[in-house]
Formats: structure tokens, sequence, C-alpha cells
């Protein structure tokens, strides 16, 4: 007899644990760890993942397994190993270690249904009936619309009901239609002569097969290519002579494009010397971490590429993790025009099918490449050469919800447990990797010049308040405004940034000074000029803009701050003849609608692009000599300790989209504290100067890379209670925790209230701290039973990328 040890998924600190289930006759030969099953738990049917196949269990009466979700293993025994370590990394719960690593679409939905008893309908109430007639079981949802959900309660205690839940499938495969010759080629002249004489149509598409010489094709490309009706194919499937086959095929978000293919440049001096040691280390399979500091437009992807090449002819595969923002077009061109088919592209913007589809061909080994987002970081690949994170220091490799993972932290892990590289790139790296390279942790290639030797572009930087007390009152400073028509003369692209969205931050009365707040959350609502609406961008509360001011009814109520949306407005009164496309997120909710205005600027169908972060990053338009950033100081203000290095990297990126090819480029930086060393080190692309300044400044407030810190946030609808909860909580890391170690708080979290809960942080500082992990798991379990029956949540982040 065997034994399946299986995690199952119900998150809970009970249930974090392996549970034996006996393992039935006809599964015993091929169940393997890693796949998906559904099992029996409580009155309940839920998925589970198998840890481990075994010939005893130290328990007697086991429920057996009752139905295999996969054939293959859809966790590699790496990918366990992976979702052990992210456990105990991230104080998560082993179910959702394994779950990250899926595609979305393989997660369970649960279903009730109620299934009936004895086959005799006439005992339920009469308006039940006609529900079980032809079934035995009906979903709730359906009977819900019908019948109180007392009165089904009332039926399944009379014994006549009883519930049961479905475990489904949020996706499938997506099959097509195949018709296939039921007869050899050389049979159809014989085949035609025997149809009668008006099934010409029928005539016609057997010598279609004979024609291509195919023995199948797709049903829709049949009849277009042969120009006929199905009803022809329904005549020869039905006579035998023609089959239909139904075959898996993959949702390609990429099918309608053409890639132009693109061969390896000739690396200089400076590329070479920094591909040298990464193609050593790839050769003798040697665990490395290289930290690749380059300046926009330094040739950094062509390093990538070429590395990948490598790896690829040594017949492994390799993982490119860009950030969400920077997954541009031009990104998938760069990779798909290099490596073809070879490569699997998985980012927010395909379909939760589309996803499926890139992870399958993934595990089927029909890539040995996957350029993604951060959760490609899990791609079931075996066989791994290398893994590059470009952009290394954006903050979207952190997920901020559970697991809180970093994609970094989990690169390096497996690619120790894989013996092989890992590559880091930035133009502005993050203060610990640096200090680790200082450190000689990680090893630190340089690339200091632009390719071909182009100069970076001139920066000016502008006091807005200089502008104002010249009577200035635009967004635009008279520098912009004179750069911007002298671009359109010569009919170049400008690119402006705006550090926010929406159309300004916050609508305010000028008489009594009343700011209209979320009643939900302790911030002001955002106005969107589109339908006139104040949204909340934290619950997704909406309202609509009032005519007077709620509190004293005064007429002059206005909206404060800058959108994208004003910005564009402005900008067509005072340039009429620019064209503008807008980038933020009301223009690109819509599937496809990022590449669609990308393409538009591209073809120089615009004259300036406006957009918010989305196009900070990786954009590279050949025809683009001005980028203006608008607000400098947006995230200066922002009470983060990483808010100075945030900024400085920011502003290095935008400015690196301007000049990239033969004209060359400028920058106009637009702020309120021009004296800020993050602005003006920025305006010199000097980021040695700045990491020595803001190391000081991290030193001298113990924050990291000196310390390590961990927040814990405590939330709750009422406020009495979350302040208790805090305040025991920080008790007890006092009581458990090292003398050096630094416990900050309780105090109200920088956005004191969200969705109507309460929220309390407390911040643990330390270097080195053997009593963490422990004294966090037993914090979790004194409060487990209040955070299930409560409505208290805890959360932990042993590395927050954000204080908010």
């Amino acid at each position: 007899m065997k034994y399946a040890s299986v995690i199952v998924d119900v998150s809970s600190m009970q249930t974090d644990r392996a549970f034996d289930y006996k393992v039935p006759e006809d599964l015993q030969e091929f169940l393997s760890p890693g796949m998906r099953v559904i099992v029996p738990f409580g009155p309940r049917k839920v998925q589970g993942f198998v840890t481990e196949v075994k010939n005893h269990s130290e328990f007697d009466k086991l429920k057996p397994i009752i139905e295999l979700l996969d054939l293959t293993p859809c966790l590699t025994p790496e990918l366990l190993k992976v979702g052990q370590w992210l456990t105990n990394k991230t104080l998560c719960f082993k179910i959702s270690a394994f779950q990250v690593m899926l595609p979305a679409a393989m997660k369970a939905k649960y279903e009730k249904a109620v299934r009936l008893i004895s086959d005799d309908t006439t005992d339920l109430p009469g308006e039940l009936q006609p529900y079980f007639h032809k079934t035995n079981q009906v979903n709730v949802k359906d009977l819900e619309e019908q019948i109180p959900l007392a009165e089904i309660q009332k039926l399944i205690k009379k014994g006549q009901l009883e519930f049961v839940y479905q475990v489904k499938q949020k996706t499938n495969k997506k099959t097509i239609k195949h018709i296939a010759l039921n007869l050899s080629q050389t049979d159809i002249d014989q085949v035609i002569q025997t149809l009668p004489p008006h099934a010409k149509k029928q005539a016609e598409v057997l010598t279609f097969f004979k024609n291509r010489s195919i023995t199948d094709i797709p049903l829709q490309q049949l009849l277009t290519e042969a120009n006929i009706s199905d009803a022809s194919v329904k005549s020869l499937l039905s006579k035998k002579i023609l089959k239909e086959e139904i075959k898996e095929t993959y949702r390609d978000p990429y099918q309608d494009r053409s890639f132009k293919k693109t061969t390896p440049l000739l690396l200089n001096e400076e590329q070479q010397k920094a591909i040298d040691p990464i193609l050593t280390s790839v050769v003798n399979k040697q665990h490395e971490v290289f930290l690749m500091y380059g300046v926009t437009g330094s040739g950094k992807t062509e390093v990538y590429l070429q590395s990948i090449e490598a790896v690829l002819q040594n017949g492994k595969e390799a993982i490119v993790l860009v950030p969400e923002i920077s997954l541009t077009p031009q990104m998938v061109n760069r990779f798909k025009g290099r490596f073809g088919s070879k490569v699997a592209v998985l980012h927010s913007g395909l379909s939760k099918g589309e996803k499926y589809d890139e992870w399958r061909k993934i595990q089927r080994k029909e890539v040995q490449l996957v350029v993604g987002a951060r959760s490609a970081i899990f791609a079931p690949f075996e066989n791994l050469g290398m893994i590059i994170i470009d952009e290394e220091h954006e903050s979207s490799y952190k997920q901020e919800e559970n697991p809180r993972y970093h994609a970094r932290d989990v690169a390096i892990y497996r690619a120790q447990l894989h013996n092989c590289p890992v590559v880091l790139g930035s133009a502005t790296p993050t203060l610990e990797s640096f200090a680790r390279a200082h450190k000689g942790v990680y090893k630190l290639l340089t690339l200091r010049e632009r390719v071909n030797n182009r100069s970076m572009p001139s920066v000016e930087i502008i006091d807005m308040r200089e502008e104002l007390r010249n009577g200035n009152r635009t967004m635009f400073s008279t520098s912009l405004l004179e750069k911007l028509t002298n671009r359109l003369e010569k009919g170049e692209q400008t690119v402006l940034f705006l550090n926010k969205r929406g159309y300004s931050s916050f609508v305010m009365c000028r008489d009594c000074g009343f700011v209209i707040q979320c009643p939900h959350c302790d911030i002001s609502l955002t106005y969107h000029r589109y339908g006139q609406q104040l949204k909340c961008h934290y619950c997704g509360h909406e309202e609509r803009m009032p005519k007077v001011c709620p509190e004293c009814e005064s007429e002059h109520i206005r909206f404060f701050g800058t959108g994208t949306q004003k910005v564009e407005e402005e900008l067509v009164k005072v340039l009429p003849q620019a064209r503008v496309v807008r980038m933020d997120v009301d223009t690109t909710s819509r599937k496809g609608s990022h590449e669609k205005l990308l393409s538009k600027f591209e073809k120089k169908e615009a004259d300036i692009l406006l957009g918010t972060q989305m196009i900070a990053k990786g954009l590279d338009f050949p025809d683009v000599t001005l980028v203006g950033v608008l607000t400098a100081d947006t995230m200066l203000n922002l009470p983060d300790f990483r808010a100075s290095e945030k900024t400085f990297q920011l502003l290095t990126q935008v400015s690196g989209r301007a000049g990239r090819h033969e004209l060359p480029g400028e920058v106009v930086i637009q702020t309120y504290t021009p004296e800020h060393y993050s602005i003006q080190l920025a305006g010199q692309y000097d980021y040695d100067e700045f990491f020595k300044q803001e190391m000081l400044h991290r030193k001298h407030h113990a924050y990291p890379p000196y310390y390590f810190i961990s927040l814990i946030t405590i939330s709750h609808p009422e406020i009495t209670k979350v302040v208790s909860v805090a305040e025991k909580i920080s008790q007890n890391l006092r009581r458990n925790l090292g003398k050096e170690t630094k416990i900050l708080g309780p105090v109200a979290s920088p956005i004191p209230r969200i969705k109507d809960r309460y929220r309390y942080q407390c911040m643990v500082k330390y270097k080195r701290e053997n009593n963490l992990h422990d004294t966090f798991k037993k914090i979790i379990e004194h409060f487990q039973q209040e955070m299930t029956s409560n409505d208290l949540t805890i959360t932990i982040d042993l590395s927050p990328n954000t204080m908010m």
C-alpha cells in the first residue's frame, strides 16, 4: 500500500502541515511529488499538492485521494524545495508558497452544490422539483435565486439533501477541431469517382487534401482556404471518409506579429570586460552573483542577449526578469528577434488563458528562455543556466501580499541549487546591492560609457519657486516651453513625465479649507476629470464632484495639484499644434492599449508622450531629444526612508530616455527643492557621490544596508483593539529580542485607516537576531484565534519595500 503526504488548500495555522492520504490502486504506479490532487478534508473536497509518496504512514484510519489533477507534476522537485524555503523565509503558509509558483488559471475554484440523497423528488417542495428532474446535483447559486438558504438547510437537516463541495479548474486547455483524412493519399482519386455527380463541393475538399498532400488541417482553415461550407465536411464525416480530431492549441498573444531576426552586435571594450566573467562562470557551472552597474544606454541588454546565447548553446535554460512596467513590446521584440520561438513571455497584459499556455510551453520543455515580470522567477525549468534581473532596483520585484518574497532572493536561491550565475543589472542599483558589491559579496561589473561614446543628455534643474516669483503660474517653466516649441519646429519628439495619476491631487474649499476625504480611509479623494468623479486610490470608493462645499456651502470648491489629464489640457492650450499621447492608469487599462499608444508614438503620429511611472523605463525612441520632469519632488515628501533613493533612481531613469541615438538629448527637471542632493546628483548622473551621501544618512538613522528591518502591521475595524494588540506585540518583542535590536512603535501607520480598518505598526531594526523568526511565529500563533474569529489582521514583512 502507498501513502501520500498532501499540503491542503486551507490557509490556517492548524492546517499548515502535510496530511497523509491513501493512494488508490489505479494511481499507485504514477502518482509522484509535485502533482495536484483532490482530497476529502472534513466535510468538503479541496485541492492539494503531493509533497511525498511513501510506503508507510503512522496513522491508521486514512481517507483515499479522490482524484488526480495532473498527469505530470506541475511542481518540480526543485520547486518543492523552493516552496519550503519560501515558507521559512517569508513566514507564509506552505499552501501559499506552492500556489504563488503556478499561473492563476491553475488555482482551484470551489463551488457549493446540494445533492439529492434519494432518487425520489416527490417529497421535495414543489418549486425545487424541476431542478432535480435531470440531475441529482444542483449548484447552490442556482437554487438561491428561487428559494431561501434557510429552506435548503431545513431539507439538509431532514436528510433529503446533502451539501457537496466541487473543485473546479479556472481554465481549460484551448482546443480546436482538426479534420483528418480517414484514408490514404493514394485512395483519394478512387473515392472521388464514387461520389454522386451533385457532390461537387465534397470532391473539391478531397482534391484540396490531395493537392496539398496533407493528412489533417484545422477546420476553420479548411473552410476558408478551400472556400467551402461545413455542410460538405459534415457529409464526408458521416460517410467516414474524413474524421474529426480535437487537438490542444496554445493561445499565442504574439501570433499576429512577425519578429525581425536580429544578430549579435560587436561588443565594445567595456561590454567585453563585463561579459567575460559571466561566460566563465557559465562554462565552469559556478554560482556567482554579478552586479552590472551601467549608465542608461550603455548596452546592458546586448550583454544579456549574448550571455543567454552562450547558455542556450550549452543546452541550458535561462530566466530574464524585467519590471512589469518595462515589459514593453520593444523589450519583447528584442528577445523574440534574437531567439524566436525559444522564448515564452509572462506578464500581466496577458489573459489568464494566455499565461497558462505560456507556462505549459515551459513545462513541456518547448522553450528555453522565459522573459517575464516578478512571478516568472518560478518558471518550472529543470536545467537552469542563468538568471538575469534587469533594473534590479525596481520595487515591483517585491510582492506586497503573502508570500512577501523578493524575486532577487528567490533567483539567488534557485541559482545556488543549479550552480549557475545571477546577473543583476541597473544604472541605479539599490544601496543594499551596491554595498554588497563593495564588500565583495557580489562581483561588480561596470559600464560607464554609453554605446558609441554618445554623451549623456545635458540636465537643467529649474527652481519653480523662482518661476512663481516671476509671475509664471503655469505648470511649464519658461525654459521647458521654449524647448518644447523648438522640438515641435524641428519635428523631434518629447517625453513629459509626471509622478502621479488622475486629474489632480485633492479637492479643497478655498473659503473654509475643507478637503474631501474618503469615508473609509484616512486619505483625500483624487479628482478624475472623466465623469467628474472623486476616487479613492486605496479602496476604490467613488463619488460625484460636489458643486458646493459640503461643510460651508461655498461655491469656491476647487481641485489642487496636477494630474496627467490636467497637464494634457494645459499643453493643448499653450501648444495647440502639438499631438499628445497620454499614458497613465486610465488610458492603459484595456488589453493591448499600452502597445497601441507606444506604437503610435513610435510611428511619429504624436510629438509628445506624456505619462506617469510607466514611461520611465525601457523605452528607446530614436527621435526623443527632450525629456521634461514636471514635478521632481512628489516622492521626496513621502514618509519612507527610501524616498531620496527612489527619487534619484527615477530621475536618472527618465533622463536616460533622451538622446539615445544620433541626436543629442536634453533634460529639464522642474522642482520646488532644487537644493536636495538626490535632485542635484541625478542632474549630474553621479551615482557614486549619491551612494556616499545616502549611506551616511542610512548609517546615522540605522537603516538598511547597515541594519535589517522588519515591519509588523496590525489592523482591525476598532481603533482600541488595534492599539491594545500593537502594545502587546511590542512588549513581547522587547522581552524576547536581544539588547542590540531596536524596536520602534507601536505608532499609527502613515495612512492610519484603509477600507474602514485602523492600522498600527511596529518596526524592528537588527544586525544579528537569532530569535527573530521564532518570536514572530509565536506572535502569530498567540493571536491565531483572534485572527480567525475576531477580524484581526497581523502582517509581518521581513524586508519591507515601503513603509506606507
